[in-house]
């Protein structure tokens, strides 16, 4: 299975995981479309590949607007021809009890996680459909196995993922020959916990990185790389990753 050629969409491409995975998959002759909301990012990182002699172009898309997906699938379409891969990514993961209140951060979450996913997911089908082929990439977590205090509804976000990951590839894969991948990363290094708004979570998550040595981006991009290039009949349907140190 070579990705070479392919055409690539992927999610949240504005930094972490999103940056590096669009990063590797240029590096390895995928034309990458580079989607999310901040559009000077993305332009940097598309000067970045074209630079390096890889093939990319920065879409603006907000996740959570089916109209926003619809136009950036089109875009990218309309410029490579096709769709192969797409890299669901996009996440929010703000960390609150839930006694908190803070319903405006479960409403994005899930709005960003779930229904930004699920449109994504959506506005690519066609054309992978069309083709008898594609790779859907779904970046769930640790959180989507487990659920840990102050993360109940982040938790349910990536349960979510998971199960609807698992979905799709029993009813994609026989059909239409569609590989499904749920990636689940434990600690890494994103901008994440950038989210978090409540201060003790803040400064116990800034406690956690001095305990042990977090993932990095590219290490998630690299796992996702080996997913893509399984031969043609292997579907490597879920990858668990973790920090060496990570005992929970």
């Amino acid at each position: 299975m070579t990705i070479k050629g392919k055409v690539a969409l992927v999610t949240g491409a504005s930094s972490g995981i999103g940056a590096a995975t669009a990063l590797k998959l240029a590096e390895n002759g995928v034309k990458v479309g580079l989607a999310a909301r901040r559009i000077d990012r993305l332009t940097d990182l598309q000067n970045q590949i074209r630079a390096m002699g890889g093939t990319a172009i920065a879409i603006e898309m907000d996740v959570v607007d089916e109209a926003s997906v619809a136009a950036g699938v089109e875009k990218l379409a309309k410029e490579f021809g096709t769709i192969d891969i797409v890299f669901n990514n996009a996440g929010l993961m703000p960390i609150s009890d839930v006694d908190s209140l803070k319903t405006d951060e479960w409403h994005r979450m899930v709005d960003v996680n779930v229904k930004g996913l699920l449109n994504t997911t959506a506005a690519v089908l066609p054309y992978m459909t069309r083709q008898s082929s594609g790779h859907i990439i779904n970046t769930s977590s640790i959180a989507g196995r487990k659920v840990f205090k102050g993360l109940s509804v982040y938790c349910a976000t990536k349960h979510a993922v998971t199960a609807f990951s698992d979905g799709l590839r029993m009813e994609l894969a026989p059909k239409h020959s569609i590989r499904v991948t749920c990636i689940q990363p434990g600690a890494v290094e994103s901008e994440l916990f950038e989210h978090i708004s409540d201060k003790d979570y803040a400064d116990q998550m800034e406690d956690l990185k001095g305990q042990m040595e977090f993932l990095k981006a590219v290490d998630i991009a690299d796992t996702i790389l080996f997913a893509l290039n399984a031969p043609k009949h292997v579907n490597v349907a879920e990858l668990f990753v973790l920090p060496t140190q990570q005992a929970w």
